[in-house]
């Protein structure tokens, strides 16, 4: 049976197109955050199977745009939303809503982030015309 901490490598491994111990490098110095990170939440709650993963990481970001001042885990998920088939305009889709119930602001943000994400992996996003 595998542990929590190889469950969550696994899955971070999978979002970050990694083998998922960059954290662990990232956070050596605070050995019970990345036990939070990758035991915990990855290990234990994101590798759950009820959900889709697309759709997990769909309410991921979700989460993370209504909150605002959350960058570097934000344009991680984005990342990892795009690394498992999320298709770049679910995602901003995702901004859009986050306009409406979090507001402009963090709708802002998360653009900015998502802006980011697609400049990175090379994604072009076609404007549609109203």
């Amino acid at each position: 049976m595998k542990t929590r901490r190889e469950i969550g490598l696994k899955v971070l491994g999978e979002l970050t197109d990694s083998d998922g111990t960059g954290i662990l490098r990232r956070l050596k110095e605070f050995p019970v955050l990345a036990e939070g990170v990758v035991d915990f939440a990855y290990g234990e709650v994101l590798s759950r199977d009820v959900l889709d993963p697309k759709i997990r990481q769909l309410a991921t970001v979700s989460s993370l745009a209504s909150q605002g001042m959350l960058a570097p885990q934000l344009k991680i998920h984005f990342a990892g939303a795009l690394n498992i088939g999320v298709k770049p305009e679910e995602l901003v889709e995702i901004v859009y809503i986050t306009a409406i119930y979090a507001g402009m602001p963090k709708a802002l943000n998360a653009a900015a982030i998502l802006q980011e994400v697609f400049r990175e992996k090379g994604i072009n996003i076609k404007v549609m015309e109203e």
